[in-house]
């Protein structure tokens, strides 16, 4: 049974088609719908005739119906073609591309659903506590295609060596009980006639909350009567069809030692987020048996998957020497060295995310060290178009060309070429992932040397042995003597996710422990008097919008303290999460034109709620937008202020 639809896209009407004896076949519950709990069906829902074919994949039931036609063979309509299709894990997309009769082939049609199971509750991010002789209600959904019912489903503490039972609600069955064909709707009710099952059941399992403190995760996995069961790792195939693999959330417990936070996979909608994200984030790979997490269980993988990265262009032959080099290290003329490959990146200056002064104060000299510790995999590649010659040296890789060694006694304790130690004084933890802590400078009259609006960045060991750095914004005076302060979140391991590389190192830090600080940077600073500078070039300001998500109220905080000092108009939008969440609270409770914003408040929030948006924004001025946080957010703010007014290049600036 062929059947086509009005809609117009791009390569014609939408077409499929699906076995005449299912549609036939009145057990298999196959119907054309104008109506939709009594009422006409909405344009959304196919208005004004659709096909519903219950448990087949949803691109079965066309919608916006035109035509049905019996044939003696399937649709020859593109969508069913070249859609909704499982072909064989070997055949790549290139291959796709080039042999499309691939696609011909109807025994990888698909047509019944698989079996699936999800957990619905703990939420994403919900946050329990541990309590002895507390229990949880772990609960979720389950289904399969063809009029299949679920069998059993089962949950697993320990990544599938154990497994425990659920309890299964089939409010399907509710519906079977009646009797004598009842009106409901407008329509009859003849449940009563099938056996098959074609709705969610709801299943869900109490655990004991000190049993969830000791795992790194949970995953569940459904069976049907069929006795298909849902595989422990995804069957890749180019079009991304029909993973029905475990659902895993991860657990991580929580700093205080008393609660637990679950992470799932993904965040609906375009919202960035759950434990897949920081998998990729961290390089490691989805497919790879182990929930991405393979190549972040040891160091020696992680130095592999270094190495990798290509970041040389084999023509190149030039040989330059560390003199050549020694002389590019000025605005419009920057080149550094790298492993002993010399790049030239003055054409990138002014592109370069981190300022073009972190670039400029690199070059003339050797910056594997910070290039590597800083970059992803993908800026590394970017290296092989700047690529220009091959070092000559007899000197250490590490030694700086020109370089100056700090003097102790110097008012200034920062350098921009040369790393420097620093102490830290104090440890203080602010909330479930971020601490405030306190560097002691080399003498008590010392000043740390960060302008308002740049940043430093930070050097740490980690416990394989390698340097990390990133940059950070400190949140004490530029005038403050002998000490500084950072505010730092931790992004902290989750179930097999290793966590961040800088939050690892900066959790085992403790009072007398070293780490190295090098700056400032940055191209944007307040300077007194209303005077902002960016990229070399003075601004005269009478007033800020500033857009702080999380963390990036580091960013924003020592502006608003100068601006305000100054007489300069300051509003601010403060986003979070939860109130929990809020960092430098107290600080910003004594600014009158300071507005929390929180995504998941609490019962009794009074604050503004949801996510950031035009009325939160304000209308454009002549004053400037700042805006510091996740980059999901300030793409968000970047589309507001877009469509609002604003002057993206010349108000709206991202810290």
């Amino acid at each position: 049974m062929c059947m086509e639809g009005n809609d117009k896209l791009p390569t014609g009407s939408y077409g499929t088609s699906i076995r005449l004896s299912i549609a036939m076949d009145p057990t298999m519950g196959v119907m054309l719908a104008h109506k939709m709990n009594g009422e006409p069906l909405t344009p959304d829902h196919g208005r004004p005739l659709r096909v519903v074919a219950p448990g087949q994949v949803a691109g079965r039931s066309v919608k916006w119906l035109k035509r049905i036609i019996i044939s003696d063979k399937p649709s020859d309509n593109y969508y069913h073609t070249f859609d909704n299709r499982v072909l064989p894990t070997m055949i790549t997309s290139e291959i796709a591309a080039e042999q499309k009769y691939w696609y011909d082939d109807e025994r990888y049609a698909l047509y019944n659903l698989n079996v699936q199971s999800t957990i619905c509750y703990p939420a994403h991010e919900e946050t329990i506590m541990v309590e002895e002789g507390k229990s949880y209600s772990v609960r979720g959904f389950a289904f399969s295609g063809g009029g299949a019912r679920i069998g059993r489903v089962e949950v697993s503490l320990d990544q599938g060596q154990t497994w425990k039972l659920a309890s299964i609600d089939y409010f399907e069955d509710q519906y079977r009980n009646a009797i004598h064909y009842p009106n409901l709707f407008g329509g009859t009710l003849d449940m009563a006639d099938r056996e098959h099952s074609f709705c969610w059941c709801f299943w869900k399992i109490e655990i004991p909350t000190m049993e969830l403190s000791t795992a790194k995760d949970i995953v569940v996995r459904a069976t049907d009567e069929r006795m298909s069961i849902q595989p422990r790792d995804m069957y890749w195939n180019v079009l991304g069809m029909f993973n029905n693999c475990w659902h895993r959330l991860t657990i991580t417990k929580e700093q205080d030692g008393c609660s637990l936070k679950f992470d799932h996979p993904v965040v609906p909608g375009l919202t960035k987020g759950g434990w897949m994200e920081k998998v990729k984030e961290q390089g490691g790979e989805l497919t790879d048996g182990f929930w991405g997490t393979r190549s972040l269980v040891s160091a020696s993988s992680e130095t592999n998957s270094l190495s990798v990265v290509n970041m040389i262009n084999n023509d190149v032959k030039r040989i330059i020497t560390e003199e050549e080099l020694s002389q590019h290290n000025k605005d419009g003329d920057a080149w550094f060295a790298i492993n002993g490959h010399v790049y030239d990146a003055s054409e990138y200056l002014k592109d370069h995310p981190g300022g073009s002064d972190s670039i400029i104060l690199a070059s003339g000299a050797d910056a594997s060290d910070d290039f590597l510790a800083i970059h992803s995999d993908a800026a590394k590649a970017m290296l092989v178009k700047y690529h220009i010659g091959i070092l000559e040296t007899n000197s250490l890789k590490n030694n700086v060309i020109n370089g100056k060694h700090m003097n102790s006694e110097r008012d200034i304790f920062l350098d921009q070429k040369n790393w420097n130690t620093v102490t830290l004084m104090e440890k203080i933890v602010l909330n479930h992932d971020s601490v405030r802590l306190t560097f002691a400078l080399k003498h008590p009259h010392q000043k740390l040397g960060v302008p308002t609006g740049k940043h430093l960045y930070l050097r740490c060991i980690s416990s394989s042995g390698k340097k990390v750095v990133r940059a950070f914004t400190p949140t004490s005076t530029v005038d403050e003597v002998g000490k500084f302060d950072l505010i730092v979140k931790l992004y902290r391991a989750s179930g097999n996710w290793s966590g961040g590389k800088m939050s690892a190192c900066i959790d085992r830090l403790k009072p007398g422990d070293t780490v190295e600080c090098k700056g400032p940077f940055g191209d944007f600073e307040y300077q007194t008097g209303g005077t902002l500078v960016i990229k070399n070039i003075a601004h005269q300001v009478s007033r800020f919008t500033m857009i702080a998500g999380g963390s990036g109220i580091t960013g924003i905080y020592p502006i608003l303290r100068s601006a305000h000092r100054d007489g300069i108009k300051c509003h601010v939008v403060d986003c979070n999460k939860t109130e929990v969440d809020i960092l430098m609270r107290q600080e910003l409770d004594g600014y009158k034109r300071v507005r929390h914003c929180l995504s998941r408040p609490a019962n009794g929030w009074k604050g503004h709620s949801g996510y950031i948006s035009k009325a939160l924004i304000g209308p454009v001025h002549d004053g400037f937008l700042l805006c510091c946080g996740p980059t999901g957010m300030m793409e968000s703010v970047r589309k507001i202020a877009e469509t609002d007014g604003w002057d993206i290049k010349k108000q709206v600036i991202f810290l």
